[in-house]
């Protein structure tokens, strides 16, 4: 081994923990980042940022579909989907060129190459153009996840689509078939058949998104019974035949499903493999993920890890607040990551968003609730865009005025959760959002409306 460059931290992996490298340079410490391939790390590149360009390229494509709701007389129209991927690589390329200008003003070194560790705190770096050996006071891993491919036969050999292939479509599939119901299929099989395929969902739960409560379930399957996407539920795989892009065919337990085209969706496996981790003392878990603690810290001495790779929710905003929890340790702030909450979007179109507990997670825990429901309809902002499908859903303490978790299945329900889960980080009553006054006609105008249809205390 060559003798190691000395570094103040070592970042493994160019996923969020680049902007506390970016920080640590810029006051002065001597910082390298560790990136094989995606420099701007994954989320931008070929995950969150792009399927949320490509599904907005979708609801453009449905707006064209709809254009005699809205008074516009139908044309000739077409989706060109070449030009769909280019605009997506557009977005990406200009945030790939910020981040690399963000390397070069923060005096952060980005270190290209594959890494593994070789021993304490110590990586080798393997590129093109020869090995490096770095080692830091500190080291970083973010190493993310990528894509599960299940051990199902023959569907490797299938040579199935991921969202990474799905994105990079230059045709419209002829008929597509998703495997998995979770938030990346539900995503990309609405997008996908709004440009225009025939696309059928797969799905081994007996709900989509079967994680949430029945009626978010059902709401998602109605959604996608009205847009002509056929769901199967409770049907697991057990063999698949052909190859996708031209012929596949899913032997499942009602029978063969086939179509051109398969997407494989069923969940993550982290990015934990061939990089060393035991010989640097750092051990996994029985799933993969890297053991840590509540402050992030793993099995070895000085070595942190964020994100997906660390066992965290896998959201880019999760792995944003794993590493102020390793920035805040590090300066000896007391932080941990539990007791934290943790709201997720699905960007489907309406949008489905929730924080804090979902009513069968309250009844799980034996946790009294008072709850309040009503449809979007029933109030203004909706009718305005005619898009008066959903609903909004709270929990609030049966013994006090705490919020103890709210949903929406809605458009624009990303943003009217974030205001509920600001609510709840500051510790406000819903009383707060029951008597604000907020501004007509909005989608957060609904959320009196639904506070005011709360049930009063026993």
């Amino acid at each position: 081994m060559s003798h190691p460059e000395e570094y103040d931290v070592v970042v493994l992996g160019s996923g969020r923990a680049r902007f506390f490298a970016w920080s640590l340079a810029s006051q002065g410490k001597r910082v390298a980042v560790v990136e094989r391939r995606n420099l701007a790390g994954s989320c931008p590149t070929i995950a969150c940022a792009p399927s949320k360009n490509v599904i907005h390229g979708a609801k453009v494509a449905n707006y064209f579909r709809r254009g005699a709701e809205f008074g516009i007389a139908a044309g000739d129209w077409k989706v060109e989907m070449p030009a769909v991927r280019d605009r997506k690589r557009k977005m990406v390329d200009g945030i790939v060129a910020r981040n690399v200008n963000a390397y070069r003003e923060s005096g952060a070194e980005l270190v290209k190459g594959q890494g593994r560790f070789v021993g304490p705190r110590t990586i080798e770096v393997t590129a093109d153009d020869g090995t490096r050996t770095l080692r830091g006071e500190v080291v970083v891993i973010c190493t993310g996840s990528r894509a599960r491919i299940d051990p199902i036969p023959g569907l490797a050999e299938s040579r199935p689509m991921t969202h990474i292939e799905a994105l990079e479509l230059d045709r419209v599939p002829k008929h597509l078939l998703v495997l998995g119901g979770g938030y990346v299929g539900l995503e990309m099989a609405q997008a996908l058949r709004r440009f225009g395929s025939r696309v059928t969902v797969i799905e081994r739960n007996d709900a989509l998104a079967h994680r949430e409560d029945r009626d978010v379930s059902e709401a998602l399957r109605e959604l996608f019974d009205d847009e002509g996407i056929e769901v199967l539920t409770a049907t697991p795989v057990a063999r698949v035949e052909g190859r996708s892009g031209e012929s596949v065919r899913l032997h499942a337990t009602h029978g063969m499903i086939e179509g051109s085209d398969l997407l494989v969706a069923t969940g993550r496996t982290p990015n934990t493999d061939g990089i060393g981790l035991e010989t640097a003392g750092i051990e996994r878990d029985d799933r993969g993920f890297i053991k840590v603690d509540g402050r992030l810290r793993t099995t070895a001495a000085s070595v942190w890890a964020v994100g997906d790779c660390a066992g965290s929710p896998h959201f880019t905003h999760i792995a944003d607040d794993d590493v102020r929890v390793i920035r805040d340790n590090l300066a000896g702030i007391d932080r941990v990551t539990t007791g934290r909450l943790v709201p997720f979007c699905l960007f489907t179109d309406p949008e489905l968003a929730r924080i804090g507990l979902s009513e069968s997670e309250a009844r799980s825990r034996g946790i009294a609730y008072r709850l309040a429901k009503i449809p979007v309809a029933a109030f203004i902002r909706p009718w305005t865009l005619s898009e008066s499908r959903g609903f909004y859903k709270t929990l609030v303490a049966a013994d006090s005025d705490r919020i103890l978790g709210f949903t929406a299945f809605a458009p624009e329900a990303g943003e009217v959760m974030t205001i509920v889960q600001l609510a709840m980080t500051a510790g406000l009553p819903y009383t707060a959002l029951r008597d604000a006054i907020l501004v007509h006609p909005t989608m957060a105008e609904g959320l009196a409306t639904l506070f005011r249809a709360l049930p009063a205390r026993p």
